[in-house]
């Protein structure tokens, strides 16, 4: 009797090694990368925050759908896609939400250029180059904007973005193509 009141007892010791610890981990681990994906679609940092713990909430209530540990991120990054979805869906007709979309300060964004030994200009040069290709990426369509950000800024290849926003490997090549073409169409306008 004490042997069974002892195994059932552990699974309510969350504490060492239980559930709620692996999700604990799990939240450590991939918040961030969550959080800059939704970041840098919605440009909104309250939004961001909000978006990104009601991708975790519904992660842990929906944690037995996980089918094995190597699809972790991907299953985070679409139920993120699916959020930011819904997000601007019930957005496109609230005019005041779309005046907030740019409170996040480009200037940050150039924190993500690694520091090679470069001298202060080609750090502030650099930094306008990347301000200036987010700005143009701001422009882009919903789908075509998902796409290139997972590619270019989660470093997704097209199968896992495939996987991500749920399109067909074809229809991720189609909009990364053009989101490229408007974001080099743009940039070389600016440069004239």
């Amino acid at each position: 009797m004490e042997r069974a009141l002892s195994s059932e007892a552990a699974p309510e010791t969350v504490e060492s090694g239980g559930p709620r610890d692996d999700f604990e981990s799990l939240f450590g681990q991939y918040r961030p990368r969550i959080y800059r994906f939704i970041l840098a679609l919605l440009r909104n940092q309250e939004s961001a925050e909000n978006l990104t713990q009601d991708c975790f909430v519904r992660a842990y209530l929906a944690r037995g759908q996980l089918r094995s540990a190597a699809s972790t991120g991907t299953w985070l990054m679409q139920i993120a896609a699916n959020l930011v979805r819904n997000h601007e869906a019930s957005g496109r007709l609230k005019f005041w939400r779309r005046t907030l979309r740019a409170d996040v300060d480009l200037s940050d964004a150039g924190d993500w250029i690694p520091d090679r030994q470069m001298s202060p200009e080609q750090v502030a040069a650099a930094r306008q180059q990347v301000e200036k290709i987010w700005k143009v990426a701001a422009r882009l369509s919903g789908k075509q904007r998902m796409v290139f950000v997972l590619r270019f800024a989660e470093d997704m290849d097209l199968l896992e973005i495939a996987a991500v926003t749920g399109m067909k490997e074809g229809t991720v090549k189609t909009h990364l193509f053009r989101a490229l073409k408007s974001v080099r169409t743009a940039l070389e306008e600016k440069k004239k």
